[in-house]
């Protein structure tokens, strides 16, 4: 009986919780990688519970027409801010750790300054630049997007700056710290912002919901800031600082190429679209790619979480820790991410309900964007074991072939499929560049990235 009990004490709410406390309250490796990744995508969740909020609220307030234009502005803001900090966000993950395994403290502190600085001084300058291009291409453009444009201009100093400080604090693993800021009180501050106005009986268009974006990126980036700041200032004592901008940028620029073309591939589909079809269309769209976004937070938070612990391993020259640790994020971002897209193609038609009746059109078209994110998530984050291996050339090559494919694809399906041909070019590529990684990684390290197989 004694050993009845104990086989069936993992099943009863006790055994469980247990079990879930052992897993994710230990101090192993594994079970830090878990908490952090879970800390990462809690918040992406709730991020993106508001986010689609914010979403259905603007599609219900602003009509099909205004949303589409906010809808492109936006993207363009969430594409090129997302690349303006020459990828020092992402590379901060390998300086930051080598920096520190090497007891180089003057070039730390003069990166954890000097990162910041210059992605906020170029990012400013090539705001206005884009201005400049708004204001020649006005006569070409629709008056509904001008305004929203040149808004967008004034939003991306921060929101790269915000990008940065994202780097560096999940360098250092505070997580909430470098994510709450953008994903939480950012969409906090644009909800209540656009809400308000609309209580006061103003006009929602696009360049309304602009403004209230863009004041929220820069009142989450001020504020994180500060805090990072503090932070910093308690971990590191004060001495001398060295700049090393040319070693920043030779690591910096090709994991840049990678983060840019897999962003361009991720918005070529609505940038196209909006060249092609209506912008009712479009926000048809965005709000189908808005509801599978939790696919693509699952891969986002172990991304976020191992990327600098691959550098610290490699670092360390300890290889066979290193293999475990990959495996390991491999089978936590495959198998999450297929049960996540199970249950949001079983839920699609309400959800795509809450923007409104028309949207619900969109839901055959969830099945077909959802093949490429399933088939990417297979081989979990080795597109950021690359970079931290110092193979982000190669891997920006991939990246590249990959973004090439999908705007061919995108301009030869669009103008007849719509959506349905913007998910098929989406997919189809992002199967080409998975394909293209794992034979990458197998060449180069020896290493199998499936989820399943040896």
């Amino acid at each position: 009986m004694a050993a009845m009990d104990a086989q069936s004490a993992p099943a009863s709410p006790i055994g469980m919780i247990a079990r879930l406390r052992s897993v994710l309250g230990g101090s192993s490796e594994a079970s830090v990688t878990k908490r952090l990744a879970g800390t990462v995508f809690i918040i992406r969740i709730v991020s993106a519970a508001m986010a689609y909020l914010s979403q259905i609220l603007l599609a219900r307030w602003m009509g099909g027409s205004d949303y589409g234009v906010y809808v492109y502005v936006w993207t363009w803001v969430l594409l090129l801010g997302s690349m303006m900090d020459f990828g020092i966000s992402a590379s901060a993950q390998k300086i930051i750790p080598e920096y520190r395994a090497g007891g180089q403290h003057a070039l730390l502190r003069g990166f954890l300054s000097g990162s910041r600085w210059i992605t906020f001084i170029v990012s400013t300058v090539v705001a206005a630049l884009l201005a400049c291009v708004v204001k020649l291409l006005s006569p070409w453009m629709g008056a509904s997007e001008i305004v929203p444009l040149y808004i967008g201009c004034v939003t991306l100093p921060a929101f790269v700056v915000a990008n940065t400080q994202d780097g560096i604090a999940r360098s250092h693993d505070w997580m909430r710290l470098g994510l709450m800021p953008q994903f939480i009180v950012r969409q906090s501050l644009i909800i209540g912002f656009t809400a308000g106005a609309f209580a006061l009986g103003f006009h929602l268009g696009a360049t309304l919901a602009m403004l209230a974006s863009a004041a929220a990126v820069w009142i989450a980036m001020i504020g994180q800031m500060m805090v990072l700041n503090r932070r910093l200032g308690d971990q590191i004592e004060p001495g001398p600082k060295a700049y090393d901008f040319r070693g920043w940028l030779a690591v910096s620029l090709p994991i840049l190429m990678v983060e840019g073309f897999y962003l361009l591939l991720s918005y070529t589909d609505v940038l196209v679209l909006q060249q092609f079809r209506p912008s009712e269309e479009v926000g048809l769209y965005f709000a189908v790619v808005k509801t599978l976004a939790l696919v693509s937070f699952i891969h986002y938070a172990m991304a976020a979480t191992t990327a600098h612990r691959f550098a610290e391993y490699h670092a360390s020259g300890d290889k066979a820790r290193l293999s475990a640790y990959v495996a390991h994020a491999i089978q936590w971002t495959f198998w999450p991410s297929l049960a996540a897209t199970v249950m949001l193609l079983a839920l699609g038609k309400p959800l795509l309900w809450l923007f409104g009746p028309q949207f619900v059109a969109g839901y055959d078209i969830m099945f077909i964007a959802a093949v490429g994110l399933v088939v990417r998530s297979a081989i979990g984050p080795v597109e950021r074991l690359l970079n931290m291996l110092g193979h982000q050339h190669i891997c920006a090559m991939a990246y590249g072939l990959a973004f090439v494919m999908n705007v061919a694809l995108c301009v030869a399906l669009v103008p007849r499929f719509g959506g349905y041909g913007a998910a098929a070019a989406t997919s189809i590529s992002l199967t080409f560049e998975t394909i293209l990684l794992f034979w990458i990684v197998r060449q180069r390290l020896g290493l199998h990235v499936l989820a399943f197989g040896k």
